[in-house]
């Protein structure tokens, strides 16, 4: 975090007055000649000013993940990526990330996209699908497998 003095986001009051009267505004009373502004780096690499709102970055957030029959409430860090959270719905469904897709406000989600990024806030739905081409290879290798294991069918060497 750095920390970077700065007047030039401070409004004067001269810019507020209305008329002979003078008015203070929320933003004259925080900022004054030693104010300091902090400044935070993003994952991305962005250095933006630090928010002052009651929540910190890296908050650990609630997703409702939704599959056709079931859902599943998964807790985790605002600042992980889907790839992570397809780790973490991997123990709870028993489907490999490879096998997931995610679908986030109608649209795929890559592995590597952040979560706030994208706007994925507290107590959000996610839809999970199965890859539909897995899940034919799966079937297909299973009918395969049955056929060959099949007594009806005898291979001589």
């Amino acid at each position: 975090m750095m920390k970077l003095r700065s007047k030039r986001f401070c409004r004067s009051i001269s810019k507020l007055g209305f008329g002979n009267k003078v008015v203070a505004s929320p933003i004259e009373k925080d900022c004054s000649e030693n104010s300091e502004i902090e400044w935070e780096l993003r994952p991305g690499g962005m250095l933006v000013q630090k928010r002052e709102g009651n929540k910190s970055v890296g908050e650990i957030i609630t997703i409702r993940v939704s599959t056709m029959s079931k859902w599943h409430d998964i807790s985790i860090e605002e600042t992980s990526t889907f790839g992570e959270l397809k780790m973490v719905l991997s123990l709870v469904t028993s489907l490999e990330p490879r096998e997931q897709r995610l679908l986030y406000k109608g649209k795929e989600r890559d592995d590597n996209e952040f979560l706030h990024m994208i706007g994925v806030r507290d107590k959000d739905k996610v839809l999970l699908l199965e890859d539909p081409a897995i899940k034919e290879m799966n079937l297909l290798g299973l009918a395969r497998g049955q056929s060959i294991n099949n007594p009806c069918y005898t291979i001589r060497v």
